[in-house]
């Protein structure tokens, strides 16, 4: 029988060059939720850097982990820390960035197709094609014009969304939270109607 804990993932690149770009939001939300927890990352024999913790006194058992390789090898560390900890796809939630989105706006939904993500491809694909995980989809914006969507996710946020990022990060934070505690149906009710 699977264990019950969580495993959150945010996405990025590594390196202080990838480390401010929309593309990391994810990274930037595990994050804050690590500083919340007051924690310190420690480093994995999978490729990851993971904090293992309860969420609230007596609370659930969460693994928040962060990939110390690149977006389109997210899939391994991942599978690596599931098998590790024994945890379902049902209890893995993924915090990316996501173009079909406004800057800011939250989406969360289990299962269905990546999008063209190469992170959540990655994924699925060391999860044997399954797709039976959350996904927490933080909106950064189509590129503009005809810009290449690959070089506009490994920019920098603009001057107005570094602004509202912080906000952006907390409630994105707060959604992943709400999804351990409440459960997906309720944290949707909640951040699709805000």
């Amino acid at each position: 029988m699977a264990s019950d804990t969580w495993l959150i993932a945010g996405l990025g690149n590594p390196g202080p060059r990838y480390r401010h770009t929309r593309h990391n939001i994810g990274h930037m939300v595990l994050d804050e939720l690590v500083d919340r927890m007051d924690a310190k990352y420690t480093r994995t024999k999978v490729g990851a850097q993971v904090v293992a913790a309860r969420l609230g006194a007596g609370g659930p058992k969460v693994v928040f982990a962060v990939s110390e390789g690149y977006m389109n090898t997210s899939g391994r560390p991942v599978r690596g820390l599931m098998d590790y900890f024994d945890i379902d796809p049902e209890r893995l939630v993924v915090v990316h960035d996501e173009v079909d989105l406004d800057f800011g706006r939250l989406k969360l939904k289990r299962g269905g197709s990546e999008g063209g993500h190469n992170g959540l491809k990655s994924i699925t694909q060391h999860l044997k094609g399954d797709r039976d995980y959350i996904r927490v989809r933080v909106g950064v914006s189509r590129p503009p014009g005809r810009m290449d969507t690959a070089d506009y996710v490994l920019q920098k946020f603009s001057a107005e969304q570094a602004k509202d990022l912080p906000q952006v990060i907390n409630r994105a934070a707060d959604a992943v939270e709400l999804i351990i505690t409440d459960g997906l149906t309720a944290t949707q009710n909640t951040v699709h109607q805000s």
